[in-house]
């Protein structure tokens, strides 16, 4: 979950010139990895080998 502080901070790395756009582009991204580091912290990982076979169909 994003909270405002991290909302703020990515406000704050952007140029002083930037667009709507790429303020949302950052905060899906930063969303993204939210969920991501959410997931592992649940268990909700794959090893390299249970990603290929789940990939393996594919990647053919």
């Amino acid at each position: 979950m994003l909270t405002k502080e991290k909302i703020k901070s990515t406000i704050d790395s952007l140029p002083d010139n930037f667009t709507i756009e790429d303020l949302i582009e950052e905060l899906i991204v930063l969303d993204k990895i939210e969920q991501g580091l959410n997931d592992v912290k649940k268990g909700k990982v794959y090893t390299t080998r249970e990603a290929k076979k789940r990939l393996e169909k594919w990647l053919k």
